[in-house]
């Protein structure tokens, strides 16, 4: 936690919180159904904002150099995204695909999915959280370019407000090569557009 932080508030003030939200919705926090509710949504805030507690610089430290020479993209499309819009704390659902031009060394396609996670498990924004991953996987792994596209749906449009389902929005990011060369921004778009074969995993 940064100096510039506020105090966390404990477990029983953050149970006192929501229980104080059940009788301010209308409904008796007393009655048998709700009794542990206040226990149980702090215990799902806990996994849902784990990414608070998570640093996704560290995630990237270790690379690898031993890649025979391989230059060409890397690709990891179609990562499940889980996150809450910070101005309504309603989810975030959709996907996301990440691709970048390794100089020598590559990461471990885990840590890509990582990082993206630990992003999305915080309060955002879909542009912010686009930028966050991009600029991270630049800053930390030096690669000759970085590619980030996000589709999700807000359930703040599509539950509440102007209530409109199906529904997504598409944000991209595009550094170094991406930007710079059509030809490469058009083969990774073509890449995570390309039609999905079931296959065994």
């Amino acid at each position: 936690m940064t100096e510039s932080s506020p105090e966390r508030p404990s477990r029983e003030e953050a149970e006192r919180a929501v229980r104080t939200l059940l009788l301010w919705a209308g409904d008796d926090p007393d009655r048998e159904g709700l009794l542990d509710t206040p226990a149980r949504v702090v215990r799902s805030y806990e996994e849902f904002f784990a990414g608070y507690g998570e640093d996704p610089v560290e995630m990237l430290a270790r690379s690898f150099d031993e890649t025979e020479g391989y230059d060409e993209m890397v690709v990891l499309r179609d990562i499940r995204l889980e996150s809450y819009c910070e101005h309504h704390m309603v989810p975030i659902i959709g996907r996301a695909h990440v691709a970048y031009l390794p100089r020598g060394r590559v990461v471990g396609i885990s840590k890509l999915a990582r990082v993206i996670e630990i992003y999305a498990k915080r309060l955002q924004i879909q542009e912010k959280l686009t930028a966050q991953i991009a600029n991270t996987l630049e800053d930390v792994l030096k690669p000759l370019g970085v590619a980030v596209v996000l589709e999700a749906s807000h359930q703040c449009m599509t539950t509440r407000g102007v209530h409109m389902p199906g529904v997504s929005m598409v944000t991209s990011r595009m550094l170094g090569a991406f930007r710079d060369n059509d030809s490469t921004r058009r083969e990774f778009l073509a890449m995570i557009q390309a039609p999905r074969a079931p296959f065994e995993g």
